[in-house]
């Protein structure tokens, strides 16, 4: 048998073993309640994080998710042992933007912008998702990877919307430019937009030794179209002058409304002589369109200046415009409707330079010689202005002047008279019935047969024209021609009776061309006669109404329009 002693040393040991193993057992109680509180504070936080958790082993495996990844996502619940674009993103395979597979090749921290989809793969807004890798401590091996995932649809629709409004803002703000750059009446360039173009051209011009042309041109006496018809329908002439420019112009010509009724078209690659011939074409086509409405039509009568590079000296943009204007100024004061380049204003320098005293005089004349002019042309507007009135009182009047002023200055020039007789019988003609101003509209719209009184009131409408022309200095030369327009060869006209070449030629010329329009228009008694017609009533009358050679020119005139 065992001694005592043998005995004790047994229970002793096993003593110790029970107690080691009790410690043990307490130590790993300790650990797993560690454990288990460590797992309820990482499931408390996992859960309690509003943003999105989702762990992935390296096969892309979900391994585990939070509450908000399973809110989200409810539609393809259970997602725990799916591939992850299968469960978020109703795919077969992997997305071809994946911060996932990156993070998991490069073990690297990856982020991407990504789609959030719901049934069927159907986008419902975007996740900011960053990837963590998982890594192994002990071998450093990737076990997978955690993402994080922000709902930042709001945000990003905040962006598009902020994006949207700038693009608008942009694109408001380029048409607030534009607006600035242009007429608002006729659509046209304006003088702002002149500013810019003007040097831009004349540099590409020098760089590449190119011509460039400036026309300015400027429709005479448009005050009195405003004043008779109104702003309104001025401004309707405005606009369709402009359309019509458009169409006679080439598409890379800048067309500039620079003020009022002063138009500039910037025309590269054309010299002076093609400029010239262009602005001629314009002024004719121009000269016979008709603008205005139903109720009431005018023609226009413009001024144009050509000033070109390099024929031109120019060192800037602005020196062509300088000059074309300064050319402007010197058509609108020989009369107007005409063309004019720098050739046409050209002068010989003084031999010897005059002395100060000299110059100084001279360049008061000149300044006090620009104030007549511009006064004198300010006045020659009011009185076509008041002509202009006419056309309301006889529509038939406003109709033929235009064709009468075009006779009469045919018949001059056949004559062979002189640039300014020509242009002061045209003037003439123009103001010719200026008189029935002061004639009773019932008589002039009488559509029977004027009685003797109602005749002889008639006949006072070339003493009124002449009382009307004769304050004005600087229209004299015209009274005469007003006064005896409907003068006769034989004696038989009036208002005074004289006879053969004591009427004046140029009132002579305007009674054939003012008969013959009269022909060939509708009356308010009787409808208008044929050309033919119109013509051998004319030849009948020579040598009794009409001074034979004055005929037989006008005849030849009239052979030349066909």
């Amino acid at each position: 048998m065992p001694d005592n002693n043998m005995q004790e040393g047994y229970s002793g040991e096993l003593a110790r073993v029970c107690e080691d193993l009790q410690n043990e057992i307490n130590k790993r109680k300790k650990a797993e309640e560690a454990l288990l509180q460590q797992e309820r504070f990482f499931s408390s936080v996992f859960s309690s994080i509003q943003d999105g958790i989702s762990i992935l082993d390296k096969e892309m495996n979900i391994v585990r998710v939070n509450p908000t990844m399973e809110k989200w996502y409810a539609h393809a619940m259970p997602l725990i042992g799916k591939k992850c674009y299968e469960a978020y993103h109703c795919r077969n395979s992997h997305c071809e933007v994946c911060p996932t597979i990156r993070s998991l090749k490069a073990g690297e921290v990856a982020y991407e912008i990504v789609p959030k989809t719901g049934p069927g793969g159907k986008i419902t807004g975007w996740l900011d998702l960053y990837s963590f890798p998982m890594l192994d401590k002990d071998t450093g091996e990737i076990k997978g990877v955690i993402e994080y995932v922000r709902d930042i649809t709001r945000r990003k629709k905040a962006e598009e919307e902020r994006e949207k409004l700038n693009k608008e803002l942009l694109q408001s703000n380029r048409k607030l430019k534009q607006l600035s750059l242009r007429d608002s009446h006729t659509g046209l360039y304006n003088h702002r937009y002149l500013q810019e173009v003007i040097e831009a051209e004349f540099q590409r011009a020098r760089r590449y030794a190119h011509t460039l042309t400036v026309i300015m041109m400027d429709i005479d006496y448009f005050k009195s179209i405003n004043d008779v018809y109104g702003h309104q329908f001025g401004d309707l002439v405005l606009k369709q002058f402009a359309k019509q420019l458009r169409k006679m112009l080439r598409r890379y010509d800048i067309i500039i409304r620079s003020g009022g009724e002063e138009f500039i078209v910037i025309s590269p690659g054309t010299n002076r002589t093609q400029a010239v011939e262009l602005a001629q074409r314009l002024l004719d086509a121009l000269n016979i369109s008709n603008f205005g409405d139903k109720e009431h039509s005018v023609k226009l009568k413009l001024s144009f200046a050509v000033a070109s590079y390099p024929e031109d000296h120019a060192i800037k943009g602005a020196d062509l415009i300088n000059l074309a204007d300064e050319i402007l100024n010197k058509a609108k004061e020989s009369g107007g409707n005409r063309v004019y380049s720098s050739m046409d204003i050209k002068k010989q320098k003084p031999a010897v330079a005059p002395k100060k005293e000299t110059v100084d005089i001279h360049l008061l004349r000149v300044k006090i010689d620009k104030l007549t002019k511009r006064a004198n042309q300010s006045l020659i507007e009011a009185i076509f202005a008041f002509a202009k009135t006419i056309e309301l009182k006889d529509h038939y009047t406003g109709e033929h002047v235009e064709m009468t002023v075009k006779y009469a200055k045919g018949i001059a020039r056949r004559l062979a008279l002189s640039p300014l007789q020509v242009e002061q019988i045209g003037q003439a003609a123009m103001l010719h019935d200026l008189g029935k101003i002061g004639i009773s509209e019932n008589i002039l719209l009488k559509k029977l047969k004027l009685t003797k009184k109602e005749f002889e009131e008639i006949k006072k409408h070339p003493q009124i024209g002449a009382d009307i022309i004769r304050p004005v200095q600087f229209l004299h030369n015209l009274v005469p021609f007003i006064f005896y327009h409907h003068e006769r060869w034989d004696g038989r006209g009036y208002p005074t009776g004289i006879r053969g070449e004591d009427i004046p030629v140029g009132a002579r010329i305007i009674a054939i061309a003012d008969v013959y329009q009269a022909l060939t228009s509708d009356r308010p008694y009787r409808k208008a006669y044929s050309r033919k017609d119109a013509i051998k009533i004319i030849k009948d009358s020579s040598g009794t109404q009409f001074d034979p050679r004055i005929v037989d020119v006008f005849l030849r005139v009239l052979q030349e329009e066909k």
